[in-house]
């Protein structure tokens, strides 16, 4: 019952170049609770998925709807990693809404956001 986002995206050269290799600095939950280091990018599971149901027997997969965040020192910096991770899930998934381009009052840092459907199949 999880997307595969991590999985696609640490095995991309262009995200692991940008988002490091050990660890990878792509976090589930939306929440990135560990030392800061720049950029890196947390996704989380959004209202609009669930399984593909049924009546004459269980579903075969799952669709995943998913916001990805995206963080960073300089809005280049943010926008380099946007596109390697969108570069990444296209393969996989779809790209369904592009979101907020915010700089973040507390900690002056940049952020770009845009929303997965993910369908796995079980």
């Amino acid at each position: 019952m999880i997307p595969p986002i991590f999985a696609v995206c640490s095995a991309d050269a262009a995200v692991k170049s940008l988002l490091g290799d050990s660890p990878v600095r792509l976090y589930p939950f939306g929440l990135q609770d560990d030392v800061k280091v720049y950029p890196y990018a947390v996704w989380q599971n959004i209202p609009g998925g669930g399984p593909e149901n049924y009546l004459n027997q269980r579903p075969d997969a799952d669709k995943y709807s998913l916001q990805v965040d995206i963080y960073g020192d300089t809005p280049i910096q943010s926008m380099n990693v946007a596109r390697a991770l969108r570069d990444a899930i296209e393969g996989k998934a779809y790209i369904t809404r592009w979101g907020d381009q915010k700089r973040d009052p507390e900690t002056k840092r940049y952020r770009y956001s845009f929303d997965v459907d993910w369908i796995v199949s079980r």
